[in-house]
């Protein structure tokens, strides 16, 4: 009987040893990216006098020469941009708890989840969230181009208020007024 458990007592210990060595190793979490692209979808004009909407689908459909109003509308001919650099500070909105994950692969500030809109008669913006992967508040400045076609339409930096350890917030960041037309919006975190 004693050779009996003895022997069983082996083969359980060859069975885990087998196991844990055939185990997939723990994923390692991939490094993330501080710079994020957003563009919007399907970009569009209003026209005040007449409430149509104007989109890339709908101009110069017409056969014939182009009208005004279809010269109007062409975002590749605005050579115009906001001069210097804008600084705002905006709010931010607590979301949620994050883990605190921050080292070596992890950046201590991760943004993304971004959104490019326009204001119709106001500005463009984009609505992005922010976490802060460490223990420790973090104040972190962002820089966002406005582009149109790869041009600059506008440079803001924004002051992000102090947020709280291992919490994701949202925030709103305003670009141009709407009749200066962007396609893209690019923010990265400038610090920490």
């Amino acid at each position: 009987m004693r050779g009996l458990r003895h022997t069983t007592i082996a083969i359980i210990g060859v069975v885990a040893t087998t196991m844990a060595a055939t185990s997939p190793a723990p994923a390692q979490t991939p490094r993330s990216s501080v710079a994020m692209q957003s563009s919007q979808p399907v970009p569009q004009f209003r026209d005040p006098k007449t409430g149509q909407i104007w989109t890339p689908e709908n101009v110069g459909l017409q056969s014939g020469p182009p009208t005004p109003e279809d010269l109007a509308f062409d975002p590749l001919g605005q050579a115009v941009y906001v001069r210097g650099i804008v600084t705002q500070r905006p709010q931010i909105v607590p979301l949620s708890p994050v883990p605190i994950t921050a080292g070596p692969t992890v950046p201590i500030v991760n943004i993304g989840d971004a959104s490019l809109s326009a204001i119709p008669g106001k500005r463009w913006q984009v609505v992005l969230y922010l976490q802060n992967n460490s223990a420790n508040l973090v104040a972190p400045l962002l820089n966002c181009r406005f582009t149109n076609t790869g041009r600059l339409v506008e440079e803001t930096h924004v002051l992000v208020p102090t947020v709280a350890a291992g919490m994701r917030v949202g925030l709103v960041v305003y670009g141009p007024k709407t009749d200066l037309f962007v396609d893209r919006a690019n923010c990265d975190v400038k610090s920490p």
